[in-house]
């Protein structure tokens, strides 16, 4: 057992390969994701959906107790938040909050825009802005 513990200060957590979010409506929110959000579907598993996001796999799942989804929050990290921002509201989501500024980096200002899928999950557009961009 020693040498279990010795060992796990070289373990480092650093990359995510599946998020999960519970949801009340499957097809509702399979919808929401391919059509709305534009991500791409790889497969059904029973009450749950899979997409893939990047190099990370995104699944969508019917709860099997009543839950909350309070305090998960993803980012989508997009090349033009302005754009991205206005294509998801012309396609009727809704933004809590607009692309805002959050703060000034040495090579970039970093700003989000909050929105919510059909489930009241709360997800995020994320851009990293050039300062001569603005």
């Amino acid at each position: 057992m020693p040498d279990r513990i010795q060992n796990s200060h070289a373990l480092h957590l650093d990359h995510i390969a599946q998020i999960a979010l519970t949801v009340r409506d499957l097809a509702r929110s399979k919808a929401f994701y391919t059509d709305v959000l534009g991500m791409r579907f790889l497969f059904s598993a029973g009450t749950m959906e899979f997409f893939q996001c990047g190099p990370i796999r995104l699944m969508l799942g019917l709860p099997e107790h009543p839950i909350t989804p309070a305090g998960t929050i993803l980012y989508f990290k997009v090349p033009d938040i302005h754009s991205a921002h206005a294509t998801l509201r012309d396609r009727g989501v809704f933004f809590v909050q607009s692309p805002h500024l959050v703060t000034r980096m040495p090579a970039y200002d970093l700003w989000l825009a909050f929105f919510k899928d059909p489930d009241d999950n709360t997800l995020a557009l994320m851009g990293e802005i050039a300062p001569t961009e603005l």
